[in-house]
């Protein structure tokens, strides 16, 4: 064990996040995220049994955000057709990311879900949740200490 390290990050995750440089994406996908698909053999981290919003706050814990883009963190949008839908995560997200980047909302931007996928393929690494909410999936694009 280490101290400071939040425990659903396994030995793979660290060495995942580790390895990443300025500029690669990680992905945080929910419970319908076709992650295995997206990461096409690549890297694909299991987290079953957290929450989405658990493994933003641990990897954001250890995780600098990219300061040259003006958006570092992109949330899967929601189709026309479901404009109605609640998401409340999408705030549990914003909350999250203000707590580890003075940007706050300012770093979240918003794309739709295709747009999003093909973002997801060109990823460093997908990370696999048994989250549960609608449109929980994210980007997190790494930057420098």
């Amino acid at each position: 064990m280490l101290k400071g390290i939040p425990d659903l990050l396994s030995p793979e995750f660290l060495k995942i996040l580790a390895e990443m440089g300025h500029g690669d994406r990680l992905v945080i996908g929910d419970c319908n995220f076709p992650a295995a698909s997206i990461a096409d053999g690549g890297r694909n981290i299991r987290c079953d049994g957290h929450r989405a919003t658990e493994v933003l706050d641990a990897v954001l814990q250890l995780f600098p955000l990219d300061t040259f883009v003006e958006h570092p963190v992109i949330i899967m949008d929601k189709p026309a057709e479901q404009s109605d839908l609640p998401t409340p995560v999408w705030g549990e997200f914003s909350r999250i990311v203000g707590k580890y980047d003075s940007r706050g909302d300012s770093a979240v931007s918003y794309t739709d879900r295709f747009t999003f996928y093909d973002l997801a393929k060109k990823s460093y690494a997908v990370v696999s949740t048994t989250e549960h909410a609608y449109y929980a999936c994210i980007i997190l694009q790494k930057g420098c200490l």
